[in-house]
């Protein structure tokens, strides 16, 4: 456990996290301050970033089950303590942490006798358990225990809708808690007399160990913040953005123009091995391309202006930043 005694600046506003501490696990905590501020803000920010840490923030969770050999969600298999139904609540439970974007596939192979855990998921590079020892099933016998998964990363919570034909298949939903914060409460801590009263806020965040609870208040700080850039922009100024979402070019040298330039000084074969996660790009914009299957420099840059403004979420500014970083990177003369 970390404590830090909690000084209160008197003049520009600051935050510090003056508690942190690892239960276990799947199990962190951290307590932060904010101050000072005036007399009604720390409740506007405290109550926006609870829903923020709450639902705001990507996790990465098991969201589907394969396996031929099960008739039905609620049969038991002889050989296996638990029934398929406690399997699934079981791998419903096991914490991962990852950079995916969208759904991969991963797969448990166990014999028994002895104890399956979170150990024997054999899953990608990119996914990472969080805990190893996390109980899955017990095998009493010597049998094969073979488990297709599926595992995806998104927000929130996702309830399963259990149809008769995924059975069919030995296919089974399960219910996807994406949300890597467990709880988050927020406190206020009034000072000062009259008119010169201010405030402390404090900040209190449980996380599953798929990331820190200063990591998590860090994503929702910037998850925030896009939400509330549209607001930066005057009225025209917006509708003139919304135009440019189609019509919009980037002068003096259009952006078809600055790409195959870019194409030029690079053989095909160099663009297809240089991936985006180079470019250090923002991860808005990162994530915009990403769920597009833009994965290297050669899929970028077969795409046009145009297609990328259909991508949901992504702005002209995005556009100009992208170039920028294209030319931090690569020379486009």
């Amino acid at each position: 456990m970390v404590r830090e005694k909690v000084t209160v600046s008197t003049r520009t506003l600051q935050w510090k996290c003056v508690e942190s501490r690892v239960d276990n696990k799947r199990l962190c905590y951290g307590r932060f301050i904010l101050s000072p501020l005036i007399k009604g803000q720390a409740d506007t920010i405290g109550i926006a970033m609870r829903r923020a840490l709450l639902g705001e923030i990507e996790g990465t969770c098991i969201t589907r089950a394969k396996s031929e050999k099960i008739p039905h969600e609620y049969s038991t298999i002889v050989g296996i303590q638990e029934s398929v139904h406690e399997i699934l609540m079981n791998l419903k439970e096991i914490g991962l942490r990852s950079n995916l974007y969208g759904t991969c596939g991963a797969f448990i192979c166990a014999r028994g006798p002895g104890y399956v855990t979170a150990q024997d998921i054999i899953s990608p590079p990119s996914v990472e358990i969080v805990d190893n020892t996390q109980h899955i099933a017990r095998l009493t016998e010597p049998i094969d225990l073979c488990i297709g998964l599926q595992i995806e990363r998104n927000r929130g919570y996702r309830y399963s809708i259990k149809r008769p034909n995924n059975f069919q298949d030995g296919s089974y939903p399960i219910d996807a808690v994406f949300m890597p914060v467990r709880n988050a409460n927020h406190s206020i801590h009034s000072y000062g007399n009259g008119n010169e009263r201010q405030e402390i806020l404090f900040l209190e965040i449980w996380t599953n160990g798929s990331l820190t609870p200063k990591e998590a208040l860090h994503e929702a700080s910037r998850n925030l913040i896009d939400l509330f850039i549209p607001f930066l922009h005057g009225e025209e100024e917006t509708l003139h953005l919304e135009y440019n979402r189609h019509k919009g070019t980037l002068p003096p040298l259009t952006f078809h123009d600055r790409l195959a330039k870019l194409r030029k000084n690079k053989k095909e074969r160099e663009l297809k091995y240089i991936f985006i996660d180079q470019l250090e790009l923002p991860p808005r914009i990162y994530n915009c391309l990403k769920r597009c299957n833009i994965h290297t420099l050669l899929d970028l840059l077969n795409k046009s202006q145009k297609d990328l403004m259909k991508i949901e979420d992504f702005r002209i500014e995005d556009v100009k930043q992208l170039l920028g970083i294209l030319e931090k990177h690569f020379t486009i003369d």
